[in-house]
């Protein structure tokens, strides 16, 4: 005979949150989701991409978690040894933006409060938060390996990264060393080029006369950001351009602080754009960068870490870059420098964490090199050893692999894996 529940047994309407925690708490019971090693069969194995330990899962994580589910429960059902790896990430800059917003909203920053104690709440936080992920995930019955869960703060993932940073280190493939960045004024550290959105805003093209020096004519130049003037070190022009042929070699000086700066031939100006005249700020553009090193030009920077002016700046030293702009131009229209204004719209980069505008920045970080790793993955795909799917994104992949630049990895964080590095 089958065993009837009493009536008094039945609940009154059904509850899923009851049934749903009974059966998976009746599966980690039973080891459902801890994988059977078995040599003989191929082993089915995903990583979840950790989650954030910035707040609650959202949609998001529900799709994929519930995608990868789907995976993970039908290679076991094959018979396959199956693991699904869960964990959570500490997200250094994301994590800190939040506690940084904590902190003002009680009137304090992280400079105030102190490292130790900052790094106290941090951890506090990323608790909370992690138990808070996990419990999501089990409330949607992922069948992860509880038992094998990470953080990335853990000891064996720090192990791996500082391990993994000086074998890198030893085959060459990590330096430091002087290059545009992408620094976040609010922040304040530098960013990787996926941490940085750029956004389409309207702005303007600046036409600005640059006298020439020791005689009466001048050189229109054409930028977006004039407060960068300070950080010019030349004024460039293609050698094809017939315009400017007679001005090469010679000076010009800087409005305002009138410090003198040669014209330089390079044939990476276009002559259709602007004025065919190109004023190179190394330390603040990625292109003026490359010009300069190859006429070895000097680099100024003329920024503070929160992006006002320094002593570079001259008159306009402790301003704030936008407010600079305004009174320069102001500046440079009283002296009848300012030739004309044009609408203009561009692409910013913007922080990802906090929407402020990025300032590109010459500045020694720790680098990857990366075109000897993106040539391997390359020829992965080329040789058909990979397949993007959907195809249209194969070009996609390869453009981006093919153009990529070295990887900044260093941060100027307190919550995070820290450079394996010390100096005597």
């Amino acid at each position: 005979m089958t065993e009837t529940a009493h009536r008094e047994d039945l609940p009154k309407a059904y509850e899923p949150g009851q049934v749903e925690r009974r059966t998976y708490q009746f599966w980690l019971d039973k080891g459902y989701f801890t994988p059977r090693i078995d040599h003989a069969r191929q082993p089915f194995v995903i990583i979840m991409p950790p989650p954030n330990v910035t707040g609650e899962l959202h949609l998001g994580h529900a799709l994929t978690a519930t995608l990868e589910d789907i995976m993970t429960r039908w290679h076991r059902m094959k018979g396959e040894p199956t693991l699904w790896l869960p964990g959570t990430d500490h997200a250094g800059i994301a994590t800190q933006v939040v506690l940084e917003r904590q902190l003002a909203a009680e009137g304090l920053t992280r400079h105030q409060v102190r490292r130790e104690e900052f790094e106290r709440r941090a951890w506090q936080w990323a608790n909370t938060c992690r138990q808070n992920i996990i419990e999501q995930h089990k409330r949607i019955g992922v069948s992860c390996d509880w038992s094998r869960d990470r953080f990335t703060l853990d000891e064996g993932p720090s192990r791996a990264v500082a391990t993994t940073f000086v074998r890198l280190y030893n085959k060459g493939l990590i330096y430091r060393g002087e290059r545009i960045i992408n620094w976040c004024p609010r922040c304040q550290t530098a960013l990787s080029d996926l941490e940085v959105v750029h956004k389409e805003i309207g702005g303007h093209f600046y036409y600005i006369k640059y006298p020439m020096v020791g005689n009466s004519g001048y050189v229109t130049v054409a930028t977006t950001r004039p407060e960068t003037m300070f950080g010019d070190t030349a004024v460039a022009v293609n050698p094809e351009d017939k315009r400017y042929t007679s001005m090469i070699g010679k000076t010009v000086a800087i409005p305002v602080i009138n410090r003198p700066i040669p014209i330089i031939a390079d044939s990476a100006v276009d002559i259709e754009s602007g004025t065919g005249a190109l004023k190179i700020t190394p330390s603040h553009d990625p292109v003026d960068f490359e010009v300069s090193q190859r006429h070895n030009l000097p680099l100024v920077n003329i920024f503070r870490p929160d992006a006002t002016l320094n002593e570079e700046a001259g008159p306009y030293q402790g301003c704030d870059r936008f407010e600079c702009r305004q009174a320069l131009l102001e500046q440079l229209e009283k002296e009848g420098l300012l030739l004309r204004i044009e609408p203009h719209v561009h692409a910013v980069g913007h922080c990802v964490r906090c929407d402020t505008i990025v300032e590109p920045w010459a500045s020694k970080q720790w680098f990857v090199k990366t075109r000897p790793l993106a040539g391997p993955a390359i020829k992965a795909v080329v040789d058909g050893r990979i397949t993007i799917i959907p195809e249209q994104f194969t070009r996609v992949y390869l453009h981006w692999m093919e153009n990529i630049r070295d990887w900044c990895i260093s941060r100027q964080l307190w919550w995070g894996h820290r450079i394996p590095v010390w100096y005597c």
